[in-house]
């Protein structure tokens, strides 16, 4: 990527300006915050155009300029490297994150019950450890786009409240092919003390697994949408070495799997709204159907919900508790196989084999 050297004056005219207008955050002063993250303070020469705040799948460029200062983000802003374990644990952080970014370990968002989102003073505790405020700009990313931790803590974001969620398109492999730099220093946050909103600020994003029954039940614009590969969908395998039982609750459709590269681009980055229609007219449904994702436990869902979060979607939301929640109620209904096909198979989770583990 070409860099044009800026002149002193204009740095220097420009780093004024930014400086002059940042004012006093929630989570402190402005100037200590930026000390703590450890941003740069110079001016560089990088430029990508402003985005929406809905917008959520963002280029290299946009999060360099960001960190530069050249956006309106630039005066608040958290980058978080998400994945799952603790920071020592993460070859995505340790052998090199972005610069001033902190490490989110997806336990933190998750409960170990269902692998569904903690509760609201969970996550509000959380956000504040990590000094977001409703009004951060927080830039997740993870080791590539494939891998949906950091979806997975973008969907918790928005559903607090936080207005502002970006994940970099492309995950870590597009920040090195960009050439941007890396550091493996660790950066520690620096708390904030009021998170701005009650949270959850959308609980509408996230469904029950009796709202979900209920809408299956009652509801004929509902379609309950699995995004998991399609031998779970027909029942052939859990997908998980800690799940025994296969099949889907009765009534779902099938959306493709997010781990197969179905909502991939050939260069990592995320697929459009398009692409998400595209599949589920396949399974008879559109985009102006209510639509709740699913998958086993809340990872690879997040990523539709996303897309059509970012191009103004609002009939979406997501069944936290997938098909590992679903499998532990023996009295749940269960479908076995292609629900379009003559020879799809309608029974109870109690009836299901015990074999279906992920080797």
């Amino acid at each position: 990527m070409k860099k044009r050297i800026v002149s002193m004056l204009l740095c220097a005219a420009v780093t004024a300006s930014l400086i002059a207008g940042c004012g006093t955050k929630p989570n402190g002063d402005a100037e200590d915050n930026k000390e703590t993250k450890k941003k740069d303070t110079e001016v560089s020469d990088v430029k990508a155009d402003a985005v929406e705040k809905t917008k959520v799948y963002v280029s290299p460029d946009w999060v360099q300029s960001v960190i530069d200062g050249n956006q309106v983000e630039s005066s608040d802003y958290v980058i978080l490297e998400c994945s799952w374990g603790e920071e020592a644990d993460s070859p995505s952080y340790t052998t090199g994150h972005i610069k001033g970014a902190y490490h989110m370990n997806t336990d933190g968002v998750e409960s170990d019950e269902y692998w569904n989102i903690r509760t609201p003073e969970e996550i509000e505790k959380l956000m504040l450890d990590y000094g977001i405020t409703k009004d951060t700009a927080v830039i997740c990313y993870g080791e590539n786009g494939v891998v949906s931790a950091d979806d997975r803590v973008a969907f918790a974001l928005l559903w607090a409240g936080v207005e502002n969620v970006k994940c970099l398109d492309g995950g870590m492999e597009a920040w090195n092919d960009a050439g941007y730099p890396t550091e493996e220093e660790s950066s520690k946050p620096k708390a904030a003390e009021e998170f701005g909103t009650t949270v959850p600020a959308h609980p509408e994003y996230i469904l029950s697994i009796d709202e979900v029954k209920d809408k299956l039940a009652n509801d004929g614009n509902f379609k309950l949408v699995s995004i998991r590969s399609e031998a779970e969908f027909l029942g052939e395998t859990s997908g998980y070495s800690y799940i025994e039982k296969a099949g889907e609750p009765e009534g779902a459709i099938w959306g493709h799997d997010t781990d197969d590269g179905s909502y991939n681009n050939e260069d990592g980055t995320a697929v459009g709204a398009d692409v998400v229609e595209k599949y589920l007219a396949e399974s008879g449904a559109s985009l102006e159907n209510e639509l709740s994702f699913y998958c086993g436990t809340g990872w690879r869902a997040a990523i539709p919900f996303l897309i059509l979060y970012e191009n103004g979607y609002s009939n979406i939301s997501m069944y936290d508790g997938g098909w590992y929640q679903w499998q532990m109620d023996d009295s749940n209904p269960v479908q076995i196989g292609d629900p379009a096909g003559e020879d799809c198979v309608y029974t109870t989770v109690g009836e299901l084999s015990n074999d279906k583990a992920n080797k």
